[in-house]
């Protein structure tokens, strides 16, 4: 029998997510800008609603083009505010045209978004230890760090505890639990 973090259940598509990318370094600059987008929507919901909305974000948002949706203006708010496709919360929407222009900015000093983010545990991944997942934090100071300066930046949406669930989603944490066969893999990865 396989064990798996108790979160994953049993969604199929939950348990596809859980399995083959959360906790999984990514260092690719668009798909830390598409977690980054979806993170921020999650914001008071459930991460499996923003799960089961990620392809209509696909498509609402040009494939996660950071180039194109910072090109986005009133009448693209309009058009994704009638889009039952997403969460249609205008706040949340502005922000993703907002931090499209504060990531391209971030990028273009930096080199990449990659390095900037890695920069924040050192390049690697940490690897938490946890036997329940009740134990596991929901922020840490360093993603503290991480929200203080990205909002510094002009991004919205990035408080820590958004921060350290994207940090978690894109690898730079490695918070499945020891009993999960996937918290071997990644540490043995590593």
């Amino acid at each position: 029998m396989i064990h798996r973090c108790t979160w994953a259940g049993n969604d199929p598509l939950y348990v596809a997510y859980h399995d083959q990318e959360w906790g999984v370094p990514v260092h690719d600059d668009r798909k830390l800008f598409e977690f980054l987008i979806l993170e921020g929507a999650q914001a008071g919901l459930s991460w499996i609603t923003v799960l089961r909305k990620r392809e209509n974000y696909r498509t609402a948002f040009h494939g996660f083009n950071p180039n194109r949706v910072a090109e986005f203006g009133e009448k693209d708010i309009v058009r994704l505010m009638s889009n039952d496709g997403i969460i249609r919360n205008r706040q949340k929407i502005q922000s993703a045209i907002g931090n499209a222009r504060a990531f391209l900015e971030l990028q273009a000093s930096h080199g990449s978004f990659s390095d900037y983010m890695w920069s924040f545990v050192d390049g690697k991944p940490i690897h938490n230890h946890w036997t329940d997942r009740g134990d596991v934090p929901a922020k840490t100071p360093v993603s503290d760090a991480l929200s203080a300066d990205l909002q510094k930046r002009g991004f919205k949406f990035v408080g820590s505890t958004i921060c350290y669930a994207h940090m978690q989603a894109v690898g730079m944490v490695n918070d499945h639990t020891t009993e999960c066969f996937r918290h071997a893999e990644l540490l043995g990865s590593a």
